[in-house]
Order: structure tokens, then C-alpha cells, then sequence
């Protein structure tokens, strides 16, 4: 499989030179981090950089080249090890030494926890761009950070403040979303007015839009706060309908049409994506159109790093009600709601989680409801701080001045 980033903007002043590796999400893939790489890779090939992609999820298994407006990147496969720990150090270092010449850069965009092969510690540079969605600093960030060859990269700015506290050197580059696309816009990719689409003109629309993945009984996303609070809004507004934008019975997630059935919602009153077209990505064009069509983002989770589809959303002028923790609470206009939540230690991170309350999200829910069909200006303000190239012009183009020398 090959495909083509269609992603492409001005022209830069500035050349870079060096060899980098991107290991993350593939860029065909529909998650948060796949987004950012389909975002960042045709940025650092425009820069001029010498740019290999380290695919752990999504193209398993693929050699072939990854298209972009200023030329191909090479295609390194994922390995045996889940998160391809046994071939993604390896990978880069070949890389490296295919353009000794020149400095490198490993640019890693998963948490930390995973990366646990030492050949990471042969790496000259890794640039660790580090989600942090507990409050305090888990105690595995705080050491991956302060290795000698770990530049961390606060993805938002509550972990600007959680890297200061630990007085720990680090970039902050947010996440980027693409708003020449991800606009205001009622057609969908066929054609077809949302409206139609959600038969929603006499409905009230909430969406929600995240990943159904999940380890045993705990699911970050908060399906079960989330869609137990919709049904009990939905008793005094029968109106309302939910579409999730995901996939319902993802073989690595929860069985979402059993968790409808047991908060007793009718599903008749809920859509999903068609798998096939969610499994291997949703036109962007498409999505706007989607988001511009619900009247709520519901986004309470037990903690985000950033929150993609939270920018997203607010681009096209929808209104979001997110968590009251983490990075949330800084990505959102103040006519957006945050909900309530009971905090919860997670061992695993020797860090906390907060569990949002269903009351609260509820209440959020109603507040909604009275706003109507409205959409927010100041949403989509904020979310044009992140555009794809003020991101690259503010944040990442100094810090690859920083992280790879030029003569």
C-alpha cells in the first residue's frame, strides 16, 4: 500500500539539513497521532531534511514510499514486538548512517512508557514529543525525560507547566490541525448536506469523536461517564441523537452496542461511521462537514494529552464539553464547558486520572441544549492558533534549529 500527504502550504524561507526519523502512527491511519504525522512529515520534506517514516501502527508490513507535494519518504515497517521496539532504534540508526554527513533526529510521538529496548540509548538525539494526560508527571515521563539523550516535547501547555515544575529542559510544539480544511462547511464529500445526512433539522446532534481503544476495564475516553450521562439528557430531550465517530467493535477496544444496550439508549437514536470507510480514514472535507453538523462535541475523558478532535471541532465552530484536567481546560474558548470529576490514582503511572462525573456532564449537556444550533466565533479563533503552519512557523522550525545544528 502507498498513498499520497496531500498536505502542502507555503513555501519556507529557511532550508534545514539532516537526517530524521518520524516514529509514530502511520499517516493513513484515523487516530490523533496519525493526523499529526500526515501533518508534519510533508513539512519536514519541504524543509529540506532527509525524512524516514517508522511505522508502528497502520502499514504494517509495507516497503513502499509515502508521497508527498516535495517528494517520496522511505517506509521502514513495523517489527514483532508490539510496539516495534525490536526494529525501530535500528531502523533509525540505519538511516543515520545512510546520510553520515549530516545530523540526526529521532522524532518519537507515543508515551513514553512503551519505548523499553536500550538501543534507544544509541541514539544521538530523540526528540520525544510527550503526551502527559495525568496530573501530576508520571514518574516513567519524568525519568525518559531526563535521559541524556531525550529532548521532551510538551504537546500542550499543561505539560509546559508539568516539565518547568520538574525543571526539565523541553520544547513545546502543540498539535496542529489543518484549518483550510477543517472549516465551518455543510456538504459532506458526496455532496450531501449534513443535515441530511443526520436528518437532523428538528434534532439537537451530539458527537463525540475518539479512539475505542481500551485495556480491561478501563477505557480513557470515558465511554461508559459519557454515553450513560446522554441517556439520561435524552429523557427530558427527546430530540437529542448521538453520533460516535468510531469504530463500535474495534477487536482492541470496547463492544460499544452492548454499552448502548445496557445504559438502556435506543439505537435507533444513535449512528455510527461506516466501519470500512472509518477503518481507513475519513475524507477531511468530509469531516468538517461532520463536525459542523453536530451542535455538541461531548469530550469528557479521564485525561488527554491534547485532544485532537477538541480543535477540531472548535474550528468549525461547534462548542465542546471537555474534562476539567490535564490539557483540556487550556484548549477550549470560555463558552465551552468543563465538566466535573472525582480524581483517581493510577498506579501504573504513580499518577492521577480524573473520572468525570455523569451529573456534571449532564448538567454541561443541558447548557448546551439551550444554546441551540449556535455556533462559537471564539471557538474558531482559538482553534487558528493551531493551524498546521503556525505551528510549524512558531514552534517546530525553532526547535529543529535547536535539536539538529546547521553549519
Amino acid at each position: 500500500m502507498s498513498g499520497f500527504l496531500c498536505y502542502s502550504g507555503v513555501m519556507p524561507t529557511q532550508k534545514l539539513s539532516g537526517a530524521v526519523s518520524v516514529w509514530s502512527n502511520s499517516p493513513y491511519t484515523p487516530t490523533g497521532y496519525g493526523v499529526q504525522v500526515s501533518h508534519l512529515l510533508p513539512l519536514l520534506k519541504r524543509a529540506g531534511l532527509d525524512v524516514a517514516m517508522l511505522s508502528n501502527y497502520g502499514l504494517e508490513g509495507s516497503k513502499q514510499n509515502i508521497k508527498t507535494p516535495y517528494g517520496k519518504i522511505p517506509h521502514f515497517p513495523r517489527g514483532h514486538d508490539a510496539y516495534s521496539n525490536d526494529v525501530a532504534p535500528t531502523d533509525h540508526l540505519v538511516w543515520a548512517k545512510l546520510h553520515a554527513d549530516k545530523p540526526n533526529l529521532f522524532i518519537s510521538l507515543y508515551d513514553v512508557w512503551v519505548m523499553t529496548s536500550p538501543r534507544y540509548g544509541e541514539l544521538d538525539k530523540i526528540a520525544s514529543w510527550t503526551p502527559i494526560d495525568h496530573v501530576t508527571m508520571p514518574t516513567k515521563v519524568e525519568a525518559h525525560s531526563r535521559k541524556k539523550n531525550v529532548h521532551p516535547i510538551a504537546m500542550a501547555p499543561n505539560g509546559v507547566r508539568e516539565f518547568e515544575a520538574k525543571g526539565i529542559e523541553h520544547s513545546y510544539i502543540p498539535h496542529s490541525v489543518n484549518t483550510k480544511v477543517i472549516k465551518p462547511t455543510h456538504k459532506l464529500a458526496n455532496g450531501m448536506a449534513v443535515e441530511d445526512y443526520f436528518k437532523s433539522k428538528d434534532k439537537f446532534v451530539v458527537g463525540m469523536v475518539a479512539a475505542n481503544k481500551a485495556s480491561g476495564m478501563v477505557h480513557r475516553k470515558a465511554f461508559s461517564e459519557n454515553l450513560l450521562a446522554f441517556k439520561l439528557f435524552q429523557k427530558d430531550h427527546s430530540d437529542a441523537i448521538l453520533y460516535i465517530h468510531t469504530d463500535p467493535a474495534f477487536i482492541q477496544g470496547w463492544n460499544l452496542m452492548q454499552l448502548l444496550d445496557s445504559c438502556g439508549i435506543d439505537p435507533e437514536t444513535v449512528m455510527f461511521p461506516n466501519p470500512l470507510d472509518y477503518r481507513f480514514g475519513v475524507d477531511p472535507k468530509h469531516l468538517a462537514a461532520l463536525y459542523t453538523g453536530i451542535d455538541v462535541l461531548l469530550a469528557p475523558s479521564y485525561g488527554e494529552g491534547f485532544g485532537v478532535p477538541t480543535i477540531e471541532a472548535q474550528a468549525c465552530g461547534t462548542r465542546v464539553i471537555g474534562s476539567s484536567w490535564a490539557a483540556t481546560p487550556d484548549l477550549v474558548s470560555d463558552d465551552c464547558w468543563l465538566v466535573e470529576g472525582q480524581p483517581q490514582w493510577d498506579s501504573a503511572q504513580n499518577a492521577w486520572w480524573q473520572i468525570p462525573k455523569v451529573g456534571s456532564i449532564v448538567a454541561a449537556l443541558k447548557l448546551a441544549y439551550a444554546e441551540g444550533k449556535t455556533k462559537s466565533d471564539k471557538s474558531i479563533q482559538l482553534a487558528k492558533i493551531y493551524d498546521v503552519e503556525n505551528v510549524w512557523k512558531n514552534h517546530w522550525l525553532p526547535t529543529l534549529n535547536k535539536l539538529l545544528p546547521q553549519d
